[in-house]
């Protein structure tokens, strides 16, 4: 009789049996869900693989936990965006896109999260630093409070991070200025508070875009933010701004395309320097404390489509060359005290100019409040933007 072949030691069957079970555990909740996953790709993906990646590997296994811990930490999810997150096959989560890791074509990774728009509660746990791989990270229109983790700081890939229209507070997360591939920040409508750093706007972090209005930031306008900023638009619109509007405002010709300063108490002259952002389309400075002319050099804004300058204290007369640029489509210089404006700025589609001091011009301040007005000091302005004499 031919021998029986050994059977396999108990102990590694029974790790076997155990590992097995495991498994059979994270599946079992959702078997709803199909085995294989059919991974989404990120804006950035590469191009796909001939052959299916394995749902199963280290960093799937780390955005399990990450996923899970998140989801203990939401309240509320209305929306019910969640609710497939449970099992191992995370890249079939609603919102959450895979795609080949960048440093290793054959492993299959979670490169993006977006749940925008879906009125969450809850907060970031420590985990979400797990989702080392992510690229893009939209969370805005939630109702997440607290703070971002300083996990994050893991998150080396991270090219866009949105999370406005929460109810995220605190000092400005400093990690986020160490970021190597941040190039989007959306840190609008949330209850951040604090110094907004320089290093926001500095050439190393070179951000493309930085949105951090409506939050309670105190920034200091200096050479080292307007001037050696790379992006093409930054809005601190609604933030309290201390300092001028610097001369090396110009300095950033060759990216901006949008500077949206309204409502931020700036005191200040606008520079002539301003001129040589040819690239700019949309300029709001309105509602501030601006006093001064409006510098000619405005008119050298070519690709300039949107100018506003309302309720400041600006005086003297629009010049000419404003209202002939080719472009220019919205023009609101009301609130002012401007004293004259051309026949040619009538041609511009959009134009308010309400609230000043042009004679025979309807809608004009009253002829009290005029003669008030030139009887202030003159304004004087400083080489580095500042008034050197403020109107009383």
């Amino acid at each position: 009789m031919a021998p029986l072949a050994a059977s396999p030691p108990r102990s590694k069957t029974a790790a076997a049996a155990l590992r097995h079970l495991l498994l059979l555990c994270l599946i079992l909740p959702c078997l709803s869900q199909p085995l294989l996953p059919a991974p989404s790709p990120s804006p950035a993906a590469a191009p796909p693989p001939t052959l299916p990646l394995s749902p199963f590997n280290d960093r799937l296994e780390a955005a399990y936990i990450a996923l899970q811990a998140w989801k203990h930490a939401i309240i509320e999810d209305p929306k019910n965006l969640t609710a497939n997150w449970c099992g191992p096959f995370v890249c079939n989560y609603t919102g959450v896109f895979c795609t080949a890791a960048p440093d290793d074509p054959h492993i299959l990774t979670v490169a993006g999260v977006d749940l925008n728009h879906g009125d969450i509660a809850g907060y970031l746990p420590d985990h979400i630093g797990l989702l080392a791989d992510v690229a893009l990270l939209h969370l805005n229109s939630n109702r997440f409070h607290g703070t971002l983790p300083g996990s994050m700081q893991h998150m080396r890939l991270l090219f866009e991070l949105d999370v406005s229209n929460n109810l995220l507070a605190g000092e400005f997360p400093a990690f986020l200025t160490s970021l190597p591939s941040l190039k989007y920040l959306d840190l609008r409508f949330n209850r951040f508070s604090g110094e907004l750093p320089d290093a926001v706007f500095g050439r190393k972090l070179s951000l493309d875009a930085i949105f951090a209005n409506n939050n309670r930031f105190n920034v200091t306008l200096s050479p080292a933010t307007l001037g050696n900023s790379t992006a093409s638009v930054i809005v601190l619109a609604n933030t309290e701004l201390a300092g001028c509007l610097p001369p090396t405002i110009g300095d950033m010709a060759d990216t901006l395309v949008e500077l949206i300063l309204l409502n931020t108490s700036i005191s200040s002259c606008i520079p002539p320097e301003i001129g040589k952002l040819k690239k700019l389309r949309v300029l709001d400075l309105s509602r501030n404390e601006l006093a001064g002319e409006l510098p000619e050099s405005v008119g050298d804004m070519e690709s300039l489509e949107v100018l506003n300058v309302g309720y400041n204290q600006l005086s003297g007369v629009v010049p000419e060359s404003i209202c002939l640029l080719p472009k220019l489509r919205n023009l609101t210089v009301a609130g002012n005290y401007f004293c004259g404006e051309p026949v040619s700025c009538l041609h511009i589609p959009l134009r308010d100019d309400r609230m000043n001091c042009i004679p025979e011009w309807p809608h004009q301040r009253t002829h009290e409040e005029c003669i008030a007005f030139e009887h202030r000091p003159p304004v004087h302005c400083g080489a580095d933007g500042c008034i050197l004499h403020h109107p009383l």
